[in-house]
């Protein structure tokens, strides 16, 4: 009797969280690419799964408060966090004491796929990525940089620049990408470099000249905008991606229906064509998810180290 009632109480309380849908965690504002993405693909993920699936952007503390909600939540596929390269991996290299664990704390579901960051300038400053030491000269003052804020991928490509060029660099902080671009098109900055699909209009529009994709491969978005390494710099890639997680500990049967959903919401003809025009590339389930997470957790704690970037 007390395994029938224990049975009981456990189909009864899976079966009122999956009522109450899949929460797609968002650690970041409204209206942001992580945000965009997880309501583009919400309504087919819902669909597939048989439940409603809802958006909850809880922006703060640089991810940490969205992640922490996930890393804490039942492993029962309810609640899960739509991540990046820098909440996932960055922030945890550059914030060792966090109130959880990245690598051990989070099981890759899919990745919607990554993008490449883009490097501007003012329109009259260079042409290509070499030409910046001669404009530097002719300033006669360092070249300043704006960012999304300390710890920012947009940060640590600037410093990523200034390593590989040598050349005198100001780091300008903003609170979010919208106000640096907004105080570079005002011309208070020389530079930025971002995910490219943020300054993909600006460029188009010719208020800022793009010089380089830090990809290993140009972008459909921009495809005459060389790459860095084609330009001689191997070393300035800076590939952001965004995906889902789920906590740790989610049964596999339901990791694999989730990842299922997420691959069907996304190859719906409308998402695809959505996902091609933001530039997002390589798309993949849990096992390539797995592989670029592993990639990054090797790669960059060791460059962030070389950099010197600190949050304090």
């Amino acid at each position: 009797m007390r395994a029938i009632l224990a049975a009981l109480a456990l189909w009864l309380s899976t079966g009122a969280a999956q009522a109450q849908g899949v929460r797609l965690v968002i650690p970041f504002a409204a209206g942001g690419p992580a945000d965009q993405l997880a309501r583009l693909v919400a309504p087919g993920m819902a669909q597939a799964l048989g439940q409603p699936v809802v958006v909850d952007n809880r922006g703060g503390a640089g991810g940490v408060l969205a992640s922490e909600i996930v890393a804490k939540s039942a492993p029962d596929g309810q609640t899960l966090l739509v991540g990046s390269l820098g909440v996932v991996v960055l922030g945890a290299s550059l914030q060792p004491k966090l109130p959880y664990d990245p690598a051990r704390d989070f099981e890759p579901v899919a990745l919607f796929g990554r993008v490449p960051s883009l490097l501007v300038v003012q329109p009259a400053l260079a042409e290509t990525l070499g030409g910046l030491a001669a404009a530097q000269r002719k300033l006669g003052r360092p070249l300043t940089y704006g960012s999304a804020g300390p710890g920012t991928t947009m940060h640590i490509a600037g410093e990523m620049v200034r390593l590989a060029t040598g050349l005198p660099m100001t780091h300008v902080p903003y609170r979010g990408a919208g106000p640096a671009v907004a105080d570079f098109l005002a011309g208070n900055i020389d530079l930025m470099i971002a995910d490219t699909p943020v300054l993909l209009p600006q460029v188009t529009a010719g208020k800022m000249r793009a010089l380089g994709v830090f990809g290993n491969a140009r972008t459909p978005l921009l495809p005459e905008v060389a790459t860095a390494p084609e330009q001689g710099e191997p070393s300035l890639v800076m590939e952001n991606w965004y995906g889902v997680l789920a906590p740790s500990g989610v049964p596999a049967e339901r990791r694999a229906a989730l990842e299922a959903a997420i691959l069907q919401a996304m190859a719906a003809p409308e998402a695809a064509a959505r996902l091609a025009a933001a530039g997002l590339q390589a798309g993949t389930g849990a096992a390539g998810f797995r592989a670029q997470l592993d990639r990054d957790q090797a790669q960059w704690p060791a460059l962030l180290k070389q950099l010197d970037i600190r949050l304090d």
